[in-house]
């Protein structure tokens, strides 16, 4: 039978509090909890548990980088892509229009960030409506 090394400790008493409590609801002693706890904190397996758990974080955090910059490339070359061939499909107005249709440009760019605004703040994005209409042609 190996005989225990007694061991002194000044706690802030909220952490005695902590301790007593946590002690009380598992029905063991303070001394049992405080050595399971040194024994968990001095433990090399625990660093190697909380790197590995920091590395799985770290992993995903950069998938979801990866995969957020993806996206944003694509929305930009989307746009793009639209703006160019947009203005080179569309004729320039006549001359005598052209005061009409800069205010009627203006009432619709208004109107456009209105419904992004609605869109942003409740409706289905943009992205999932193209997954989908691919699935539906496929």
């Amino acid at each position: 039978m190996t005989t225990k090394t007694p061991f002194s400790v000044y706690l802030d008493p909220e952490l005695m509090q902590a301790l007593a409590a946590y002690a009380d609801r598992r029905g063991k002693s303070r001394s049992l909890v405080a050595e399971a706890a040194i024994a968990s904190f001095l433990s090399p397996d625990a660093d190697e548990q909380r790197e590995a758990a920091i590395a799985k974080r770290l992993d995903r955090l950069d998938r979801r980088q990866t995969r957020l910059e993806r996206d944003v490339g694509i929305g930009v070359e989307m746009i793009a892509l639209f703006v160019r061939f947009w203005l080179s499909n569309t004729p320039p107005p006549p001359e005598t229009e052209r005061a009409a249709m800069r205010r009627q440009g203006g009432d619709r760019y208004d109107a456009f960030i209105e419904a992004l605004g609605r869109r942003l703040a409740k409706g289905p994005k943009v992205r999932q409506e193209i997954g989908e209409d691919v699935e539906a042609a496929s």
